[in-house]
């Protein structure tokens, strides 16, 4: 677990997965909070942080285990 974890971290992954966050993010957040922004109410700051770090969190656990099995799948070839 702290391996993939530690390769989540890695720069470009962060990188790529804020790019990715900000998309969805902003679009999750309109769409469940669009009629609340648009009328001028109050939002759910709870709902606002999950809306931008559920993406995060499943862009990078994404892209770190798409690398680590890429490079398990390279290395057993080579054996």
């Amino acid at each position: 677990m702290t391996h993939i974890f530690m390769k989540a971290m890695s720069r470009h992954i962060v990188i790529s997965a804020l790019k990715i966050t900000l998309v969805v993010g902003a679009v999750l957040n309109l769409v469940n909070q669009g009629g609340a922004m648009l009328q001028d109410e109050d939002i759910s700051w709870s709902h606002l942080i999950m809306n931008f770090l559920v993406p995060y969190c499943v862009a990078s656990y994404s892209a770190a285990k798409n690398e680590i099995e890429l490079r398990e799948s390279n290395d057993s070839r080579f054996k």
